[in-house]
């Protein structure tokens, strides 16, 4: 592996350690861990933000990987079913590793690319709105799935303002579903 590899990884388990305190993780400490030379970070990645933000795509990355084994778990479901289970499964991984979830989503809106990880979502929650919608033209289909995954970011970076505006926790798993439930119906059903 090289150095570059060997600070990412390091940047990685870091990032995992620290959870919500990912903000106090600091190039020395990574550097420290990847038993690398301090200027290599700013070598490889120009400076410690970067590096977090490549970290957290692929961490995030990893998991939109495993929204394919879904179709294990969901086997018998009706395509409504399977989409209400994987954005549940997405609201609860957004909430349990909210400063990369907010990272992530953050770094995708400020610079959004073809192959980042909204737009990797956004593939993998496709094939499940048109099973839902299988009536649906394609430019609808690809605008509501577009509005799923936003409606969803927003939901999760404003979460507080839900609460107060709509009564919905959605710190809590049970009012959570709910909300999702409400939420996809109204873009499904619209």
């Amino acid at each position: 592996m090289d150095n570059k590899e060997i600070i990412i990884q390091a940047a990685i388990d870091l990032i995992n350690e620290k959870g919500e305190r990912m903000d106090d993780i600091t190039v020395r400490e990574i550097c420290k861990k990847a038993n690398v030379g301090l200027g290599l970070v700013n070598y490889h990645f120009e400076n410690k933000d970067k590096l977090i933000e490549l970290c957290v795509e692929r961490i995030v990355n990893g998991i939109v990987e495993n929204f394919h084994a879904i179709r294990e778990k969901t086997e018998g479901f009706t395509p409504f079913e399977k989409l209400d289970y994987l954005g549940n499964m997405t609201l609860t991984f957004l909430f349990e590793h909210y400063a990369v979830s907010k990272t992530s989503i953050l770094t995708d809106m400020r610079t959004p690319k073809e192959d980042d990880n909204t737009h990797r979502t956004y593939l993998a929650y496709l094939p499940l709105v048109s099973a839902c919608r299988p009536g649906w033209d394609k430019e609808t289909l690809e605008r509501k799935t577009f509005c799923l995954i936003t409606v969803m970011q927003q939901a999760f970076l404003r979460y507080k303002v839900i609460k107060q505006l709509y009564g919905f926790d959605l710190t809590d798993s049970e009012e959570r579903r709910a909300f999702h439930s409400k939420i996809l119906r109204d873009i499904l059903e619209a």
